[in-house]
């Protein structure tokens, strides 16, 4: 794997996310925008094995997300205090930053996910995914 790959992925991640977040909520964060490029990098290197199936990566994926929510959330809206998000009125919230119903979405987010990782591999390697 080339660092420029990860590069890439980081960048359509950074980019995408940033947009999906202001079309449903109409504003991001700028720690949010570096969170979805984080994770699609992460996704990125976790789908080059030739045994991910779309099913797989999405539940591998939510998991990720939701652990990374979290993470961000924890440092974000407790201890910074910024307020990016709070989930404290959705049920099974836990200390309002992550919930059940979010981990659903990102499950479904983790479906075009999947076939943008597909597509930058396609494009930017010769070499097919790696063999677990």
């Amino acid at each position: 794997m080339k660092l420029s790959q990860y590069t890439f992925a980081f960048l359509m991640g950074y980019f995408l996310y940033s947009l999906v977040e202001i079309l449903n909520r109409g504003y991001t964060h700028w720690t949010m925008s570096l969170t979805g490029g984080a994770i699609l990098a992460i996704l990125y290197g976790i789908n080059r094995h030739k045994a991910m199936t779309l099913i797989r990566s999405c539940f591998i994926g939510a998991v990720i997300i939701t652990a990374v929510e979290f993470t961000v959330g924890i440092f974000d809206n407790l201890i910074m205090h910024w307020n990016v998000w709070d989930y404290s009125d959705m049920p099974l919230n836990v200390l309002g930053q992550i919930c059940p119903h979010f981990t659903v979405y990102w499950f479904l987010l983790c479906i075009p996910s999947y076939y943008l990782c597909m597509l930058i591999r396609k494009r930017f390697s010769n070499n097919p995914p790696d063999e677990v």
